[in-house]
């Protein structure tokens, strides 16, 4: 029973602060940061 409880629990906590990283555009700069890193590695930018 507890297991059952903790996974719900960790779920639970996950999906919150998912929720709160896009709520917050977090998504976003993670993704021009991810963006720049590539044109980097290429050599374009």
């Amino acid at each position: 029973m507890k297991r059952g409880y903790y996974q719900f629990l960790f779920l639970l906590v996950g999906v919150l602060l998912l929720v709160a990283g896009i709520y917050r555009q977090e998504a976003y700069e993670v993704m021009i940061k991810a963006i720049n890193i590539c044109l980097e590695c290429i050599g374009i930018g």
